[in-house]
């Protein structure tokens, strides 16, 4: 089941989320809707706060088209850095530059409650960091000194592109 996408302003998206301790049907549920929901968007990552579900469960596209079901995660590791835009399914249509971690190695459960870990670097890593902070009650906005409209980063976008012609 597609759910609907909350957005920045509902008070769910900035309380601290608890730990997921049934993992039942409910929580497979859960699952499979935050991964239809996110297919249907478009989007990298999506953490279940943004469906106003204020549980430890993420879930996050890699680059290779696959999806991470991350319940109860944590960042065990973490190392290198990247600055670029991020965007954010709860901030429509505003992005802001953010610099993360290059590689981040996550611990988290599976729907069954079985404990392991995985490593991305780039973009996953991005969304992993971002998705993690959703559990926290934060949004990637805090972390930038502006937003800019989708608009105000083609045109950066399409500035930057002359430059290098």
């Amino acid at each position: 089941m597609i759910r609907e996408i909350i957005r920045k302003g509902d008070p769910a998206l900035n309380k601290k989320c608890h730990p997921v301790t049934r993992f039942d049907g409910k929580l497979a549920r859960l699952l499979d809707d935050l991964k239809e929901t996110l297919i249907d968007s478009g989007g990298a990552g999506l953490a279940a706060p943004q469906v106003g579900i204020l549980r430890r469960v993420v879930v996050v596209l890699n680059e290779a088209e696959e999806i991470y079901e991350l319940v109860n995660p944590t960042i065990v590791s973490s190392s290198g850095e990247q600055t670029g835009f991020e965007g954010c399914l709860s901030l429509p249509g505003r992005w802001g530059v953010v610099t993360r971690p290059m590689t981040v190695r996550v611990r988290a459960q599976d729907r069954a409650g079985n404990w392991f870990e995985v490593e991305e670097q780039g973009l996953t890593a991005r969304c992993f960091c971002h998705e993690l902070d959703h559990l926290d009650g934060h949004l990637f906005d805090e972390l930038c000194d502006r937003t800019y409209t989708t608009e105000e980063l083609e045109q950066m976008e399409q500035e930057q592109a002359e430059e290098q012609a």
